[in-house]
């Protein structure tokens, strides 16, 4: 039997359905289907529209996806330079342990270290053993002590009424 191969390539503009489909397909092992609130559309113009917000990477084995990262800029104000945050890495079940994990952070870190970054951070359930074992296995420090906070839906829009205008940067205008 020979050995798959495994690749990762930048995502392309045809890959919107794939990713979305690998986006659902995470929510359902995540145990959060219902949480894709998400369009492809929506996926497209944040990905590759005029002003994109973030970038993924596609994990293959033997030419077929099986996996993604997804991932966007940050920033360290006690390092003054900027960073990645990996949104999501999924590959799916049936082609875990072949490598596709580790080639597409390994990709992430590539990227971050090519562009003069300081970091790549992100967050795992704290039932995912799996993942959570090969975090520690590749030296990913954990934060114990921080805690992951989100403003979302009506929380998010009362927040921001109470916002000074004058203080908030212009929203990029679509065109």
């Amino acid at each position: 039997m020979s050995t798959p191969t495994v690749s990762v390539r930048p995502a392309r503009e045809d890959d919107v359905e794939l990713i979305y489909s690998l986006i659902v397909a995470l929510a359902e092992y995540e145990r959060a289907p219902d949480e894709v609130v998400g369009t492809p559309e929506l996926l497209h113009r944040w990905l590759f529209g005029a002003e994109p917000a973030a970038e993924a990477l596609i994990g293959e084995v033997d030419g077929a996806p099986v996996g993604f990262a997804l991932f966007h800029g940050t920033f360290s104000t006690w390092e003054c330079r900027p960073g990645l945050w990996l949104e999501d890495l999924f590959v799916l079940p049936e082609y875990r342990r072949f490598g596709v994990g580790g080639r597409l952070l390994g990709n992430v870190a590539r990227v971050a270290v090519e562009r003069g970054y300081t970091r790549v951070s992100w967050t795992a359930l704290d039932w995912n053993a799996m993942a959570l074992s090969f975090y520690r296995k590749i030296g990913a420090t954990v934060l114990d002590e921080w805690t992951n906070h989100r403003l979302s839906g009506a929380t998010l829009q009362a927040v921001a009424a109470t916002a000074d205008s004058s203080a908030a940067p212009a929203a990029p205008q679509e065109g």
